[in-house]
């Protein structure tokens, strides 16, 4: 059978059930900035130090899509990898990232249907141990067979 998959990606053919990858990374202010710009969500409790300390979060934080932008990048560039296409995701933010904080984003096969390359991920992003970020992602994983 021929492969046409880029290096690194898993086919749907050899994913398996408790199937899990990850990538630790370290919000920056650059990163806040940044996803600022590119969304235009400009809400000052991401950029404005003064008006962030009198929310209940005590200080700055990074956007909740910032963090769950680390789940798209697990997804898209290992499991299942690049030629992956999203369906669908929830997502429940259960504490807030601040800048400098490293967040481990984890990914973790929990069904697999091979007949429509359908794949369900159990998601997670953690701080320090702490679950910050859970949510459910269903893609359509790439096969080494043409359609």
């Amino acid at each position: 059978m021929f492969d046409n998959l880029p290096r690194g990606t898993i086919p749907i053919e050899d994913i398996e059930m408790g199937m899990t990858r990850s990538l630790e990374k370290e919000v920056t202010d650059k990163d806040i900035e940044m996803f600022a710009e590119v969304s235009t969500d400009r809400n000052p409790v991401h950029l404005d130090d003064d008006y962030a300390r009198d929310t209940i979060f005590e200080g700055r934080i990074a956007h909740g899509m910032l963090t769950a932008g680390l789940i798209s990048a697990v997804i898209g560039e290992q499991l299942p990898g690049h030629g992956t296409v999203y369906m669908g995701q929830t997502l429940k933010f259960l504490g807030p990232v601040r800048p400098g904080d490293r967040v481990l984003a984890e990914v973790t096969v929990v069904e697999i249907d091979t007949a429509k390359r359908r794949v369900t991920l159990d998601c997670t992003c953690k701080v320090d141990g702490k679950t910050v970020l859970t949510g459910e992602a269903k893609v359509l994983a790439p096969s080494r067979k043409f359609d």
